[in-house]
C-alpha cells in the first residue's frame, strides 16, 4: 500500500503536530540521499527546486543525486560530507517533521550531539554493502546516552547488495545486539535512497520484507508530549529590572523545562536556597496570564524582591528539588582534539550555568564503538567515552539525566570550543554540603529590608565584595588590609577591614578553644557576618594564612562567589584559584612596596567592576 502523503508548503504549517527527529550514521552511508528523496517524495520542496538541481548537474556534466537538495553549502559538497547539523522541514498527512541532518564524519561528532540533544527520535543509517562502523555503533551509544528512547535504523543502499535478504539479516542480528548492551531498541527497515525502495511506498524488489515504510514507522514514532506533569524546573536565563517611570520590577526570564508555573506559586531557586512567591507572569506584547507550561518562555515577578542570577533553576516548593554539589558523577564522551586532564580548568554548561569545573577521577574509560570497559586512565582522550567524577568550583544544580533529562545533560568548554558532552549519573557529597545546609535554612528564613542591593550600589557607586587577602606566612597582610581600606575610604568608598580575631573572640567566641583555630565553624561564621555586611553593600577586606581550596569553598558556599574576589601575596599559590596574584612578598615596614601592592589590587577591583574608574 502506498504512504499517501499531503502536499504542503516547504515550511511547517502553524497548528500541527511537529516532531523534531535526528538522521546520522557513518560517513557515506546515505543520509543526505535519504533526506533529499523524502523531501522530493513528500513534495516538501520550494517550487521548482528539483527541477533547478537536476538542471545545474546537467549543466555541469555531473549525475543527478538526492544529497544535491541538501547540502547546499560549498564546503560540503566540496568536502563530499555533511559539516552542520542542518534542518530540513517535511511533511505528511499525519504532522510536520523537522530533521536534523547531524554529520557522520568523525571529526564532526561534536555537531551530532548537539543535534541529538534537541530529537524526540534518532534514525540511524547504515551502508548495506560496507556493513556496521564504529561510527555506526558511537553514535548508536551516543543516542542513548543523550536519553533518545526511538530509533529506527535503517539499513540503507540495499541497491547494492542485489536486496539480499540474508545480507539484511546479518547486519539487523549484529547491530540489534549492540543497541541491547545500550538498552535501546530499534525498528529496522531495508531502504534504498538512491532508488526510492521502502522510503515513501513499499519496494518491489524487497517483497520479502512486509514491515512499514520508513514514512509510515515515522508516523507511527509517538510524539512525547511535553512533560508538564514533571516538578518545576526552568533556568534562569536573565533578571531584567526596568528604572524609567518609577517601574521597580525585577522580572526572571527563562524557559520552562518541565513542569508547570502559576500566579502564586512558592519558587525556590537553587543552588543558592532563596525563595518567593511568585506576583505576575509578564509577556510582550500581550500578557500570558496565569500559567506557563513546560516549552513555553517565561518571565515572572516575585513579591518578595531577592537577589538571584543566572544559571540558578528555579523550582516550586514541594515538587522535589534538583541535587546541590560541587562533585557529580557522570559518562562523558570527549570530543577535544587535546585530552580532558587532571589539574586542567574546563567549563560546564548545564541548563543556563555556567561554572568552571576540573576532572577529579577517570573511574573507567570505554571504548563508544564497542562497549568494551579499559583499565582505568588517568585522562579522557579524543573520542572516549569515559565514566567520571568532575568537580565544579562552585556548586551548581542538576538532576540526574534518568530523573530529568532536560537539567541532566551538559557540555564541557574547552578554549572556547565545545570538547566534551555528557549526563549526569549521580550526585556526590563534597566537603561543603553542610555549610549549605545552613545557608537554604537561612535564605528561607531571611529578612529583606525595602532598600535592594542595586539601590545601595547605586547610591555606594560600588558593587558589594569580599577582597581576601591571603598567601606566603612571611607577607604582613593586616598591614596591606588597613591600607588597602584607608585608600578606599579616601577615595570615598563603603569599605571595612574585618579581622579575623573580631570572629575568634567575639562571633566565635563560645566555639574558640586552644589549638582549634581550624575548625571550619569558624569559616561558616566569618562568611556568615560576611554575608551580612555584603547585603549591605559594602566592600570588606579580609585576611587568611595558609587558605586552602576547601577553606576558600566553605567561605564560597555562604557568600555568593561572584562577589568574592582572591589576592595571592608572595610567591607561587596553592590549589585555590585566585582573582590576582602578586609574588613579591612585601614586608610591613617597606610603605611604598605596600603601597604598590595595593594599587595592584584596586585596579584588580576596577577592572571586576566593584569600583569604577575616575
Amino acid at each position: 500500500m502506498t504512504q499517501r502523503v499531503k502536499k504542503t508548503p516547504s515550511n511547517p504549517s502553524a497548528g500541527r503536530e511537529q516532531m523534531h527527529i535526528v538522521i546520522t550514521g557513518h560517513v557515506d552511508h546515505g543520509k543526505s540521499t535519504i533526506i533529499g528523496r523524502l523531501l522530493a517524495e513528500t513534495d516538501s520542496l520550494p517550487h521548482g527546486k528539483l527541477d533547478q538541481v537536476r538542471e545545474n548537474c546537467r549543466r555541469n556534466a555531473k549525475p543527478f543525486e538526492y544529497a544535491f537538495l541538501l547540502d547546499a553549502l560549498k564546503a560540503e559538497q566540496a568536502q563530499g560530507i555533511t559539516i552542520d547539523s542542518a534542518r530540513v522541514f517535511f511533511h505528511t498527512a499525519h504532522r510536520d517533521y523537522i530533521i536534523i541532518d547531524a554529520p557522520g564524519h568523525i571529526e564532526f561528532l561534536k555537531n551530532m550531539v548537539t543535534g541529538a540533544s534537541r530529537a524526540q527520535a534518532a534514525v540511524l543509517v547504515i551502508d548495506a554493502e560496507e556493513g556496521i562502523q564504529e561510527n555506526s555503533r558511537r553514535h548508536g551509544y551516543m543516542i542513548s546516552m543523550l536519553g533518545l528512547r526511538q530509533l529506527v535504523v535503517a539499513i540503507n543502499k540495499m541497491d547494492l547488495v542485489g536486496y539480499s535478504r540474508q545480507r539484511y539479516d546479518e547486519l539487523v542480528e549484529q547491530y540489534r545486539a549492540f543497541l541491547a548492551k545500550v538498552g535501546l531498541q530499534a525498528e529496522f527497515i531495508p531502504v534504498s535512497g538512491m532508488s526510492g525502495d521502502n522510503l515513501a511506498k513499499p519496494s518491489d524488489n524487497m517483497k520479502w520484507f512486509t514491515g512499514k515504510t520508513l514514512l509510515e514507522t515515522l508516523d507511527g514514532l509517538s510524539r512525547e508530549a511535553a512533560p508538564v506533569e514533571k516538578p518545576l524546573r526552568m533556568p534562569v536565563q536573565d533578571v531584567y529590572k526596568f528604572t524609567e517611570y518609577g517601574d521597580k520590577r525585577r522580572i526572571i526570564a527563562g524557559a520552562v523545562q518541565t513542569g508547570k508555573l502559576t500566579v502564586g506559586d512558592e519558587v525556590i531557586f537553587y543552588p543558592s536556597g532563596k525563595r518567593s512567591f511568585v506576583r505576575t507572569l509578564e509577556g510582550f506584547p500581550v500578557s500570558p496570564g496565569d500559567s506557563a507550561t513546560a516549552g513555553q518562555a517565561a518571565a515572572f515577578t516575585l513579591d518578595k524582591q531577592i537577589y538571584v542570577s543566572r544559571g540558578e533553576i528555579a523550582t516550586v516548593v514541594g515538587q522535589g528539588h534538583p541535587h546541590v554539589s560541587t562533585r557529580l558523577e557522570a559518562n562523558l564522551f570527549w570530543m577535544g582534539r587535546q585530552p580532558m586532564v587532571k589539574g586542567k580548568t574546563y567549563w560546564i554548561k548545564l541548563g543556563t550555568a555556567k561554572e568552571k569545573i576540573e576532572l577529579e577521577e577517570v573511574v573507567s574509560v570505554m571504548d563508544g564503538s564497542n562497549l568494551d570497559a579499559s583499565q582505568k586512565k588517568e585522562q579522557v582522550d579524543h573520542h572516549d567515552v569515559a565514566h567520571c567524577i568532575l568537580r565544579t568550583r562552585k556548586a551548581i544544580a542538576f538532576d540526574t539525566v534518568d530523573r530529568i533529562a532536560q537539567t541532566g545533560r551538559f557540555v564541557i568548554v574547552d578554549n572556547f570550543e565545545i570538547s566534551g558532552g555528557g549526563i549526569v549519573r549521580k550526585s556526590l557529597e563534597d566537603q561543603q554540603h553542610w555549610v549549605r545546609d545552613y545557608v537554604f535554612h537561612r535564605n528561607v528564613k531571611w529578612e529583606t529590608g525595602s532598600v535592594g542591593r542595586e539601590q545601595r550600589s547605586e547610591r555606594y557607586s560600588q558593587r558589594p565584595a569580599m577582597v581576601l587577602l591571603t598567601g606566603a606566612r612571611e607577607v604582613d597582610k593586616k598591614a596591606i588590609a588597613r591600607a588597602l581600606e584607608a585608600r578606599l575610604f579616601a577615595d570615598g568608598k563603603i569599605v571595612y577591614f574585618l579581622g579575623i580575631a573580631n570572629i575568634l573572640y567575639g562571633v566565635d567566641a563560645d566555639i574558640k578553644k586552644p589549638g582549634l583555630d581550624e575548625n571550619p565553624e569558624h569559616l561558616r561564621r566569618l562568611a556568615e557576618v560576611a554575608n551580612v555586611l555584603l547585603e549591605a553593600g559594602m566592600i570588606l577586606v579580609v585576611t587568611a594564612t595558609d587558605l586552602t581550596r576547601e577553606d576558600l569553598e566553605i567561605i564560597t558556599a555562604a557568600v555568593d562567589v561572584d562577589s568574592v574576589y582572591v589576592a595571592w601575596i608572595g610567591g607561587e599559590p596553592t590549589d585555590i584559584p585566585c582573582n590576582l596574584v602578586i609574588p613579591t612578598a612585601v614586608k610591613a615596614d617597606d610603605e611604598r612596596g605596600v603601597q604598590e601592592v595595593v594599587q595592584e589590587i584596586k585596579v584588580m577591583l576596577q577592572n571586576a567592576g566593584v569600583i569604577f574608574r575616575p
